[in-house]
């Protein structure tokens, strides 16, 4: 597809760019009973007397809060909204592996366990990282300022996620999303999923922005982005569903992530 392309050099770092400030912080979370970490990538400029749409990022299976910072999100970000591509924005980038236990690369990764653990962080960001971001950065708490996206299992989650609490989030975006929504031996493991084919649907009338990228050649959630896809167009829920060059990788994962936030806020 033309329209889903990114421009040369769009992940690069540049002489020209000021890339802002990324910070880790530490909130408490009831969810867990635990205190939890998460990056913060605060846009260039920042200014507490500004208020500023909100993005939450959400990690793979073996990753954590530093997975997307380490492929280069906070770069591509800061690109974009130096070039005027994007707003200025504060994305939140969490430990999505809400359990005492929140290390990467767990022993128990392809455990139902593990992948409960995934799907227990909508309680976790509905009760507490979202009200303390809300109350101590200058976001909009509104849906048409407030979006989630995340890749692989951050993928399946966020649709999940936005789906369910569809309230709060304007804008969906799933890159190369893991299996698991719906029923489906996931890793050698069987899932009863988290919809029905005929349940994965938003509200009719909705105006969200939902958007789900497969890679051409990904050989780890092989066909499920694509029954995302179809699931959808069968219910008439509105999205955009795009296939780019690349397996399950950076860079198809950057590659949604830039034509994302090119159309969200």
């Amino acid at each position: 597809m033309a329209e889903y392309t990114v421009p040369i050099g769009y992940a690069d770092e540049k002489k020209d760019v000021n890339y802002g400030k990324v910070v880790e912080i530490t909130y408490p979370s009831k969810t867990t009973g635990t205190d939890r970490k998460a990056n913060i990538i605060l846009p260039a400029g920042f200014s507490e007397e500004k208020k500023y749409p909100v993005l939450y990022l959400l990690h793979g299976i073996g990753g954590d809060h530093n997975e997307w910072i380490g492929g280069g999100a906070a770069t591509v970000l800061y690109n974009m909204m130096a070039a005027g591509e994007a707003k200025d924005l504060i994305a939140v980038v969490p430990n999505v592996r809400a359990r005492a236990n929140d290390a990467a690369n767990p022993e128990d990764i392809f455990s139902i366990e593990h992948f409960k653990a995934f799907d227990n962080f909508m309680n976790d960001l509905k009760n507490d990282l979202m009200p303390f971001i809300n109350a101590n950065y200058p976001v909009f708490t509104d849906r048409k300022h407030t979006a989630i996206a995340g890749l692989s299992m951050g993928g399946r989650e966020t649709l999940n996620i936005g789906f369910h609490m569809y309230d709060t989030f304007g804008y969906i975006g799933a890159f190369t999303p893991a299996p698991g929504l719906f029923p489906y031996e996931n890793f050698g493991v069987y899932e009863e999923g988290l919809f029905t084919e005929d349940t994965f649907k938003l509200p009719e009338g909705s105006d969200h922005f939902v958007m789900i990228v497969e890679g051409a050649t990904d050989d780890v959630v092989k066909h499920h982005p694509r029954s995302y896809h179809e699931a959808l167009v069968k219910n008439g829920t509105e999205h955009i569903f795009y296939t780019t060059e690349g397996g399950h990788e950076f860079k198809v994962w950057l590659h949604g992530l830039y034509n994302y936030v090119k159309k969200i806020f």
